[in-house]
C-alpha cells in the first residue's frame, strides 16, 4: 500500500501528510507532538525586541524567533463589548468567528457537553491536558482540562490611583513596583511569577506520563495594572522612553467609536494626552514584559529539562495589541495596526528556525493548528484555519482579506497592502496604505487618486461582512425596510 494512501486510510488525510513533512508521522501512524501554548494579555505585535522594538529586552521571546516561525500579520478579528479578551478567547476555544462566537458565549456550557471546546478535541485525542494563568471564558477549565492551577481572572484588582496618571508637574501617587496595593501581588506573588512556577511543576508532572500533553499558560501580563518588580521597572528610565510617531493629544473620533473618557482602558492616562504621560505608561508596559520574558524564559528552561523539548511544538501569542499612547488612545478597542495585531510564534522540532511569513492569518489559527498536530479532523464548525499549510509551503495565504469588528462602531478590511477602517456612527472612513504608512499616519479616503481603490475596499468590507453574518447588516436592512414604508404612507 502506498505510504499517502495508508495515511489517508487512518482517516488523517491531509494532516497527517503534514505531520510527516515535519517529521511527527511515522509508519505506524502518527506520532503526535505535544503542544505548549503560552499566550499573553494585551499583548501587541511590536513589543519584541528581536521583531524590532529595540527599546525592549525580550531574550526569551527573542530566543523563540530565532528557533521558529512568525507570523508577522497575525491579528484578532475584534469584540462585541470592551473586554475584547473575551471576544478573543472565546473565538480561540471554540473555533468560530466573531459573530458565531458571540452568539454561543451564554450557552458555552451546551459546547462543553458536546465536548467542543479546544482542549476537549485534544483530550479525546489522547492529550493529557493542563491550564493554569487567565481563562475569561465563559465556563470554568476544569470542565474542560485534566489539571488546573490557579485560575486568575481577567485583571488583577486595580485602585483608583491607577487611573488618570501621571499628571505632569505633580507626583505620581501609584507606583508599579508597590506590592502594596495588590495587583498582581495578591496572594503574596507575583502572578507572572506564579505562572512560571505552574509551568515548571506541569512539565515535571508530564514527563513522567507517556500521553501527549498540551499545555495552557496564560500570563495576565502585561495588561494593567502594569506592576513588576523595582529591578524591572528600573531598567526602562522615563527619559529613555519614546513617544510614538502617531502620537495625538487627543483621537478625533474617539467619542464615535467607543473610545472615549468613560471607556475604563482610555481612564488610565490623563486626557489630553502628554507625551510625558505615554512615556510613563510605556515604560511600564515594557517592564512587564521582560518580568513576563524572564519566567517564560524559565518555563522554556523546565521544558529543556525534561527531555520533552525535542517532541514539543510551542506557540506564542496575545489576545489582542494595545496602543499606549498610539493614535491618543491607551487602549485596544480600536482597528489600528497596535491594538488588532498581536506576535505569533511556532517553534518546534520539524518546524524552520528563524522564518517570517507575512501572509494575514488569525491568531485563533492556533486552534486548528494543534488539532492537525494531533491527528484530528478539523470539525466543519471550526472556521479558523490551520498553520501549517503556511509552515509546509502548501500554500501562501489562508485569507483573502482580514475582517476586523468592535460592537457597532467600528469596522476593518485589510486587502492586500490597503486596510479600510469604517466608522458606522459616523459614516466615516479612513484608508491607509500599510506597506507605505505601517503607523497609519496617512489618511487616504478622500484623495481622489484613490476613489476606485476605495470602492474595491468598501466592496470587500461588505462581502466580508456578509460572510460573518455581521448585525450591522441585519440592522441596515431593517433601518431601509423602515424607510422604505414610511416613504410608501408618505
Amino acid at each position: 500500500m502506498r505510504r499517502r494512501d495508508f495515511l489517508r486510510g487512518l482517516g488523517l488525510g491531509a494532516g497527517a501528510m503534514a505531520l510527516n513533512r515535519l517529521g511527527f508521522a511515522g509508519e505506524q501512524g502518527v506520532n503526535r507532538p505535544n503542544v505548549l501554548f503560552i499566550f499573553a494579555d494585551d499583548y501587541s505585535y511590536e513589543a519584541i525586541n528581536a521583531l524590532g522594538c529595540d527599546e525592549i529586552r525580550t531574550p526569551n521571546l527573542n530566543r523563540l524567533v530565532r528557533n521558529g516561525v512568525t507570523f508577522t500579520h497575525a491579528y484578532n478579528m475584534g469584540a462585541w463589548h470592551g473586554a475584547v479578551c473575551v471576544a478573543s478567547r472565546t473565538m480561540l476555544n471554540t473555533g468560530r468567528f466573531l459573530w458565531e462566537a458571540q452568539s454561543l458565549e451564554a450557552t458555552l456550557e451546551d459546547e462543553v457537553k458536546a465536548e467542543r471546546l479546544w482542549p476537549q478535541y485534544l483530550k479525546s485525542a489522547g492529550y493529557e491536558t493542563y491550564f493554569a494563568g487567565k481563562w475569561h471564558v465563559g465556563v470554568k477549565p476544569d470542565m474542560v482540562f485534566n489539571r488546573v492551577l490557579h485560575e486568575r481572572p481577567g485583571m488583577p484588582n486595580d485602585t483608583d490611583a491607577g487611573y488618570n496618571r501621571p499628571l505632569e508637574g505633580q507626583p505620581d501617587v501609584w507606583s508599579p513596583f508597590d506590592p502594596g496595593v495588590e495587583g498582581y501581588w495578591k496572594g503574596g506573588q507575583h502572578w507572572s511569577e506564579v505562572l512560571g512556577d505552574d509551568g515548571a511543576a506541569f512539565l515535571e508532572e508530564a514527563a513522567q506520563d507517556p500521553a501527549p500533553f498540551f499545555m495552557y499558560l496564560a500570563f495576565n501580563a502585561p495588561h494593567d495594572p502594569r506592576q513588576s518588580p523595582k529591578e524591572y521597572v528600573d531598567l526602562y528610565p522615563v527619559e529613555d522612553a519614546s513617544v510614538p510617531v502617531n502620537f495625538m493629544t487627543e483621537y478625533p473620533f474617539k467619542d464615535a467609536i467607543g473610545c472615549d473618557a468613560s471607556l475604563r482602558d482610555e481612564k488610565l492616562a490623563p486626557f489630553p494626552r502628554t507625551a510625558y504621560a505615554v512615556k510613563v505608561h510605556r515604560r511600564e508596559y515594557y517592564a512587564i514584559i521582560t518580568h513576563m520574558d524572564a519566567q517564560i524564559g524559565r518555563i522554556l528552561d523546565a521544558l529543556e529539562s525534561t527531555g520533552k523539548a525535542g517532541h514539543t511544538v510551542i506557540f506564542f501569542t496575545g489576545d489582542n495589541g494595545l496602543a499606549v499612547g498610539h493614535h491618543g488612545l491607551m487602549g485596544k478597542q480600536n482597528m489600528f495596526e497596535h491594538s488588532v495585531r498581536v506576535p505569533l510564534i511556532a517553534c518546534g522540532p520539524g518546524l524552520p528556525k528563524n522564518q517570517r511569513i507575512d501572509a494575514p492569518v488569525y491568531l485563533q489559527d492556533i486552534m486548528p493548528t494543534t488539532l492537525e498536530l494531533a491527528g484530528v479532523e478539523r470539525p466543519g464548525h471550526v472556521r479558523f484555519k490551520s498553520l501549517l499549510p503556511l509552515i509546509d509551503g502548501r500554500q501562501t495565504r489562508s485569507y483573502d482579506a482580514i475582517y476586523g469588528a468592535y460592537m457597532d462602531l467600528q469596522r476593518m478590511v485589510i486587502d492586500g497592502k490597503f486596510k479600510l477602517i469604517w466608522y458606522p456612527k459616523l459614516d466615516r472612513y479612513l484608508l491607509f496604505n500599510l506597506k507605505k504608512d505601517p503607523q497609519e499616519l496617512h489618511d487616504l479616503s478622500e484623495n481622489e487618486r484613490y476613489a476606485k481603490r476605495m470602492e474595491r475596499m468598501k466592496a470587500s468590507l461588505l462581502a466580508l461582512q456578509e460572510q460573518m453574518d455581521d448585525p450591522l447588516l441585519k440592522t441596515s436592512h431593517e433601518e431601509q425596510g423602515r424607510a422604505g414604508t414610511s416613504g410608501s404612507l408618505g
